[in-house]
């Protein structure tokens, strides 16, 4: 095919308006505007292609969200098809996206746990398996972020990120480390509702949330994936937890100051620097991972505040 890669080089500027907000140098890696709307498609991408490679004839995926959307959208590049299971609380919204990157769409169960299940016993001899967040070469694709920041010359002292499953943590850490920059600090955001990683690195091991309490689904796993907490003994980590007002409002303020809507599990990392975090207080070189998310409308924000 010639395809290099299947993600894009994204933009990354420093934001005026995040920079007085916070009155310190806030810089934006803009993942938000990768074709299938999130980060996502730099790590399922690059497994993909090499799934590809290896022969595989089919992709399966069990994700209502970004990491489906960017399954779909790597099989219709590489014309290999594609079927998702989601569980019935997947908006119409992302069922619609999905087909319309001509996926196959199951609906089966309650929880992702169950849709996740089904996708396992669909799995034939020359299908490959897309887990969300857990898989060596998902993290391989996301370390390129890294990557295309450090070929810009920019250096931050501080990288902000919001964590789910911990696929993007795992990228990011690998990304900072493979270009020498142990010294750069990695800001672990979530949601009050959905903190499995915070109380992960509170308890000392991992943790498995009973339940999930947020309109940020995306940030929706019960235990992050062992490789994001084992980092938190290598590396510098913080974490940080926002109230998903804060993270919902973020996301309207973000629209207002760069015109581009993300969904609220991107927005908890937003809320940090408008909310000006004390987490952030000893960094003067910020970066926000704007990782995006194709999975809220605007009318869902609106919504989703007032509800809060």
């Amino acid at each position: 095919m010639g395809i290099m890669t299947l993600h894009i080089n994204t933009p990354l500027f420093q934001s005026q308006a995040l920079s007085s907000q916070l009155g310190r140098s806030v810089w934006l890696k803009m993942d938000a505007l990768q074709p299938s709307g999130s980060f996502k498609l730099r790590g399922i991408g690059h497994a993909c292609k090499t799934y590809a490679a290896q022969g595989a004839t089919h992709f399966v995926s069990s994700s209502g969200g970004n990491a489906g959307l960017a399954v779909a959208y790597s099989g219709r590049a590489l014309n290999i098809p594609v079927t998702v299971v989601v569980p019935e609380s997947t908006p119409q919204m992302a069922r619609d996206l999905l087909r319309q990157e001509q996926a196959k769409v199951i609906v089966h169960g309650e929880s992702w746990q169950e849709a996740n299940e089904l996708a396992l016993t669909m799995v034939g001899a020359t299908d490959a398996f897309l887990h969300p967040f857990d898989d060596p070469l998902i993290w391989e694709g996301h370390a390129t972020m890294v990557d295309e920041v450090h070929a810009s010359g920019f250096k931050p002292d501080a990288v902000v990120l919001s964590v789910g499953g911990g696929g993007l943590l795992s990228g990011v850490v690998a990304g900072l480390q493979r270009n020498n920059w142990q010294d750069v600090a990695v800001v672990a955001v979530e949601t009050e509702g959905a903190s499995s990683y915070h109380q992960s690195v509170l308890a000392g091991k991992r943790v498995q949330l009973a339940a999930i309490n947020s309109v940020a689904k995306s940030l929706g796993a019960k235990q992050v994936c062992a490789q994001s907490f084992a980092l938190a003994a290598t590396h510098p980590i913080m974490t940080a937890l926002v109230s998903d007002y804060s993270a919902v409002s973020a996301c309207k303020r973000f629209l207002t100051d760069h015109r581009v809507l993300v969904e609220p599990a991107c927005g908890a990392s937003l809320a940090t620097v408008y909310d000006k975090a004390a987490v952030l207080s000893e960094f003067q070189n910020i970066l926000i991972v704007v990782c995006g998310g194709a999975t809220a409308s605007l009318a869902d924000i609106q919504h989703w505040l007032q509800v809060e």
